[in-house]
């Protein structure tokens, strides 16, 4: 085990006394509405007990609820088995959210439906489970998120980046990458088969009472879990998990692994989680098996498994692993294949031969998608970016070659035809040149 052991004092809170005002700047993120400053000491402070009662009036309050259908509407999500869109909900919003604040308050809200829809899996023939609350129910579990939030945001540890506030992908990266050049080159590449579907509910509202005392808010909890799912013509009752897409997921999801990071960090291990993907990193072979050890009899005590084919110890110095979009091995970092396929997926789908859209509207809508690309993945090794330029040039070039009704297979004439410069001059961002570009300026 490393002695350069990670702190499990959580992150974002001070270690020492919070000061009048301050404690406003170290909690920015949290729902003003709903956390006011007298509340964010009592939180850095600690309550007496360190479980809070009183909160479901927080929950239904209207100013939270406003802000509530503000982020919902800002995700700009489906409808879900009612059929009403985030637009008809706003036509009479007043009435719609004090309608909700008091079916809470009187004790008469009960989530509908859970609408169900299949997503294919990145360069997979599988495809994946996604619930779709309502409008009415997405904005109710964003206003709980809202109270509930900055209670468990301030235990949660430092190994922990998915789905919180100040953190996220970019931030577990950069530490895999630091401890890699730091030595921890054994590797536990982990995989928690179908997590989300798998959460126990007892042990989870067990975890979410450490903290909360207020018995109307894990009722509501427990109703969101036990929401029906409506697939198709098939209805039934979820007995475990909590719905990937709802929008009080990712915490419940956190909250339940929140002791398996804490255990690790004690223990002395190097953990890096993302949501449910995380990885173990260890200077020695002999480690690398002790964490993952720890790993299996702690997911085994908690009602989860690891997948046994997909879990693995490998050696970073000669075997890549992948983790959140990036392949890691001897110091180097770059897009999976997966990440490349679902690109790929992507971008065909834009310049289907097909397609009657002109090149301009095509050529914005590939700009975004490649614009993100080359921000999570400008810090990884090269090669790709010119090779995945001249592969979406070939696909528009294939299609501007269809409209032009040639027959027979290309023998280059596209090339002389639509040079390069050609979609630069209609504005096609280039990997490669935002590159250069970077490396040139003094922040790049």
């Amino acid at each position: 085990m490393t002695d350069e052991r990670a702190s499990s004092r959580p992150a974002g809170v001070s270690a020492r006394t919070p000061q009048a005002g301050e404690v406003r700047v170290r909690w920015a993120w949290a729902e003003a509405r709903v956390w006011t400053e007298r509340m964010l000491t009592a939180l850095e402070e600690g309550v007496k007990g360190g479980v809070w009662f009183r909160l479901i009036d927080k929950v239904y309050a209207l100013p939270n609820l406003r802000t509530a259908f503000a982020r919902v509407k800002a995700n700009r999500g489906a409808a879900g088995v009612d059929q009403v869109t985030v637009s008809r909900y706003a036509r009479d919003l007043e009435r719609n959210l004090a309608r909700l604040a008091e079916e809470l308050r009187t004790k008469r809200y009960r989530p509908q439906g859970i609408r169900r829809v299949w997503i294919p899996k990145p360069g997979k023939k599988e495809l994946r489970p996604l619930g779709i609350p309502t409008v009415r129910d997405r904005v109710m579990q964003t206003a709980l998120r809202n109270v509930l939030e900055p209670i468990f945001e301030r235990e949660f540890a430092e190994t922990s980046y998915g789905f919180r506030p100040k953190r996220g992908r970019p931030d577990a990266l950069r530490r895999v990458d630091a401890l890699l050049k730091a030595g921890y080159t054994w590797v536990v590449d982990a995989d928690l088969k179908g997590y989300f579907d798998s959460i126990p509910h007892g042990a989870l509202i067990a975890r979410v009472r450490e903290r909360v005392a207020d018995g109307r808010v894990l009722t509501l909890i427990e109703a969101f879990l036990q929401q029906r799912v409506l697939d198709g013509l098939k209805e039934w009752t979820p007995e475990a998990g909590t719905p990937q897409g709802a929008v009080i997921s990712p915490l419940l999801s956190n909250i339940y692994l929140n002791p398996l990071d804490q255990h690790m960090a004690r223990s002395g291990y190097e953990l890096v989680r993302y949501a449910d993907d995380f990885v173990v990193l260890s200077r020695s072979r002999e480690e690398a098996e002790g964490a993952l050890a720890e790993v299996q009899a702690w997911t085994a005590q908690a009602g989860l498994k690891l997948h046994p084919e997909k879990t693995r110890i490998v050696d970073a110095t000669e075997t890549p692993f992948t983790f959140l979009g990036y392949c890691f091995k001897l110091g180097h970092h770059w897009p999976s294949g997966k990440s490349l396929g679902k690109l790929k997926e992507t971008v065909r789908a834009c310049t289907r031969r097909s397609t009657g859209e002109s090149l301009q509207v095509i050529v914005g809508r590939l700009n975004p998608l490649l614009r993100g690309w080359f921000e999570y993945f400008k810090h990884s090794r090269p090669w790709w970016m010119t090779e995945l330029d001249r592969w979406v040039r070939s696909r528009l070039r294939h299609l501007l070659r269809k409209r032009a009704k040639r027959r027979g297979l290309s023998k280059g004439r596209e090339n002389v035809e639509w040079p390069n410069a050609f979609f630069a001059e209609l504005g096609l961002f280039s990997l490669a040149e935002a590159r250069a570009d970077a490396r040139q300026s003094p922040r790049g």
